[in-house]
């Protein structure tokens, strides 16, 4: 049963997707190069920094443009979605086959109209889940760097590309080095998602009532509202998994802030410069550019950085980094909700003794 059409969704978000920005053969190949090096001096910074050593084998990054990151995700979401589907697939009361037939097409429609929206967008991310290699020779997880929205962002800002690349490395880096130094990180993560998504209830009522909150959410959100699809669509079980996701993704993404800023001044020379201007970018665009980022859910991850950058910073100034990374210690260490609100109350749970005054 496919309850997605995958290769319609990556047709559609490569035929919506807009084009790069114009780049010589030689100014490509240039970036391309710069920021495979850069992601390994990058690596090396980062591990330093933050004192989390794996045996993985440095590797350069995965360089590709939009249609590329398009496929890439797609790819990853089969991955995500497979217990989902199994369990559809296994279910009493199958559909139609028609219906299914015409849903996972309008669904697919929509997943790329989705990607191609975030397509010019995404910087680079580190891709999590990934399709199994047959040999086990392949890492589990690829940071990926998207060169056009690297360089387009550059040239809008007005910045030193060199700098802005490797300040951009700094954090995609840094997600590489907790994934992959946590070594039970990646399948925590992976069974909350699961857990998530088998959480749902998916008889007809209690889709159509869902169904129902989207509609809602979009016409609240173009109003000005402040809810988002995601909110609208999960169910009350959905709630408790998802407020531990946000509290592990807001550590991992404020993290990821956290380090880049940190180690930027020894080695991004004009970094305070880059970060003012990226931080006003990141607040611009039109009206409808910020609606649809509030309906995905995206104003919702910026606002993650934000917070989890100031608990980083929080309880690295007050008990080290060595007592920080003690977050890293198991699931029961990782931060809650509230706690990321009060670092307090994650030092005094996590490392026993009161902290110490900011």
């Amino acid at each position: 049963m496919q309850v997605i059409d995958w290769d319609l969704a990556v047709t559609t978000g490569t035929r919506l997707v807009r084009p790069g920005p114009q780049v010589s053969r030689e100014e490509a190949r240039q970036a391309v190069t710069e920021l495979r090096t850069l992601s390994r001096e990058a690596e090396g910074h980062v591990r330093e920094f933050t004192k989390i050593h794996t045996e993985t084998a440095p590797q350069p990054a995965t360089i590709v443009d939009r249609p590329g990151w398009i496929k890439a995700n797609v790819e990853g979401f089969r991955v995500v979605l497979e217990p989902l589907t199994q369990r559809m697939a296994g279910g009493d009361n199958q559909p139609p086959a028609i219906v299914t037939a015409v849903g996972s097409r309008i669904t697919g429609v929509e997943v790329g109209a989705v990607l191609a929206f975030l397509a010019s967008r995404v910087l680079g991310q580190y891709e999590l889940f990934l399709p199994p290699d047959p040999t086990g020779k392949e890492a589990a997880g690829r940071l990926t760097l998207v060169a056009p929205n690297i360089v387009h962002a550059e040239r809008e800002m007005g910045v030193d590309p060199h700098d802005f690349r490797l300040w951009v490395c700094l954090h995609e880096e840094t997600h590489r080095v907790q994934f992959t130094g946590v070594t039970w990180l990646r399948e925590y993560v992976r069974g909350q998602m699961t857990e998530f998504l088998l959480a749902s209830d998916l008889d007809l009522p209690t889709l159509l009532e869902r169904l129902r909150n989207a509609a809602d959410t979009v016409a609240d959100v173009v109003r000005g509202g402040e809810g988002n699809l995601i909110d609208a669509i999960q169910s009350p079980g959905q709630k408790e998994i998802l407020d531990r996701l946000t509290a592990v993704m807001t550590l991992v993404e404020g993290h990821g802030d956290y380090v880049m800023d940190a180690v930027g001044p020894s080695v991004v020379p004009s970094v305070a410069d880059i970060r003012a201007k990226f931080a006003q970018r990141r607040e611009g665009g039109s009206r409808l550019d910020r609606t649809v980022r509030r309906l995905l859910g995206i104003e919702v991850k910026m606002k993650q950085y934000a917070e989890g950058s100031a608990f980083v910073r929080t309880v690295v100034d007050r008990v080290g980094m060595d007592g920080f990374n003690k977050i890293w210690t198991s699931p029961e260490t990782l931060p809650t909700t509230p706690e990321i609100a009060d670092p307090t109350l994650w030092i005094t749970r996590v490392i026993g003794t009161p902290a110490l005054p900011a």
